[in-house]
C-alpha cells in the first residue's frame, strides 16, 4: 500500500464507525462546535465524543481549535476528497477490466 493508501486506509477505517459519520455530518451543517455541543445531539457522553473525534483527528477528518476553555472541532474536506479520488479511480480500474471481460467474452472465437 502507498503512503496515500495508508491515509485512506486511515480515513476509511474512522468512517467505518456510524457515531464518527454521525459527527462528521453535524460538524459539516454546524461549521464547528465543540464536544459538549456535539454531545448534545447523540446518544452517547461526551467524553465518548471526545474519544471519536481524537480517531477523527487522528485521520485528519476534523481539526480542533483552542477557544477559550473549550476546543471547537472543525471539518477538514481534503483527506475525504483525497478518499473520494481512490474510490473512484478503484471503481474506474474495476470498470474497465468488467468492460475487457465483457468484450472477450463476448467476442467471436
Amino acid at each position: 500500500m502507498t503512503v496515500a493508501g495508508d491515509e485512506v486506509g486511515t480515513v476509511l477505517a474512522a468512517l467505518a464507525d456510524p457515531t464518527r459519520r454521525h459527527l462528521l455530518d453535524i460538524l459539516a451543517d454546524a461549521g464547528n462546535a465543540s464536544a459538549t455541543t456535539l454531545a448534545e445531539h447523540l446518544p452517547v457522553s461526551r467524553q465518548a465524543v471526545v474519544k471519536h473525534l481524537q480517531v477523527l483527528e487522528a485521520a485528519g477528518l476534523v481539526a480542533g481549535e483552542r477557544a477559550g476553555r473549550e476546543v471547537r472541532y472543525a471539518v477538514r474536506r481534503a483527506p475525504l476528497d483525497a478518499s473520494a479520488r481512490w474510490l473512484s479511480d478503484l471503481a474506474a480500474t474495476w470498470d474497465r477490466r468488467l468492460l475487457a471481460l465483457k468484450q472477450a467474452a463476448e467476442s467471436p472465437p
